[in-house]
Formats: C-alpha cells, structure tokens, sequence
C-alpha cells in the first residue's frame, strides 16, 4: 500500500505540481482547497503525511495544524509547511507548532520530493536538513559579501 499525502494549498497549480511531483515518487496524492476541507479529509482517512500551505481562506494552515496535534488520530501525522512566506519568523512558528520541516515557496520539485521522502525516513531527515543547513549558511555568507562590496 502506498504512503499516503494530504496536500493542502488553496492554489491549485501549486496542489498539481505537489501531486505530480510526489506521485512520480510512488506517492499516494489527496488534496485538499482549504484547511476546512483538510480538516474534513483527515477525519475521514488520515494520511501518512500532510504537506500544508499557510495563507489560505477559512482556516489558515497554523489553525489545522494546531487542530491535529489536539487530536488523537492525527497528532502524529508530519507536517511540512509549504508557504510564500519565508521569513524567518514564519519558519520559527511553522516548527515551534509540531511541523517536520518547512518549504518556502518558490521551490523545486525535488526539494520537496527530497523533503518528504527525508520526512518519512528520519535517519535521511536528519542528513538532508544538515545539508540544507549548509547550503543556506553559504547562500547567506554570499549575500553577506555582496551587501558590504556595494556599501
């Protein structure tokens, strides 16, 4: 039986590229328009994993996921944040709220395949998160540099 993921974006090019993206991973895709039709999903069959916008009408993505870690059936289910808003403060609440990881909009498909994969494999999680760790460390070192020549 294939792992099975909630995507959740009131964006619906965003919810195809997440489902085609996982689905050519061997993903099993469900999505979702809102929080409230999440909600609705999730109490219904809850899925292995959720990959969750954060602005959306009705209820936003901080309000599902505090709602399923209130909830028995789905308050171990991992949550991967995918939002436009990639500041820091965002990233900061999206973990401090019970979520895996956090995707800033835009990304690549293969990050997010990345991501979720590592997700459901903790060992990988912690490998691919050290790595973009690094990788996020050299990005700000450059735009460091490139501030201070322009001053």
């Amino acid at each position: 039986m294939a792992t099975r993921i909630l995507a959740v974006d009131d964006e619906s090019s965003i919810r195809k590229l997440v489902s085609v993206t996982l689905e050519g991973r061997g993903f099993e895709v469900e999505t979702a328009v809102d929080g409230h039709d999440a909600l609705e999903k999730m109490s219904v069959a809850p899925p292995d994993l959720v990959v969750l916008d954060i602005m959306m009408p009705k209820i936003d993505g901080w309000e599902v996921a505090r709602r399923m870690r209130e909830n028995e059936a789905t308050k171990k289910i991992p949550i991967i944040f995918l939002s436009a808003a990639g500041q820091f403060e965002s990233q900061l609440h999206g973990l401090e709220t019970g979520s895996e990881d956090y995707l800033t909009k835009p990304f690549t498909p293969s990050e997010l395949g990345d991501l979720v994969s590592a997700t459901l494999n903790p060992d990988q999680h912690e490998k691919l998160v050290k790595e973009r760790h690094k990788k996020e460390a050299k990005l700000r070192t450059i735009v460091d540099i490139m501030h201070r020549s322009h001053e």
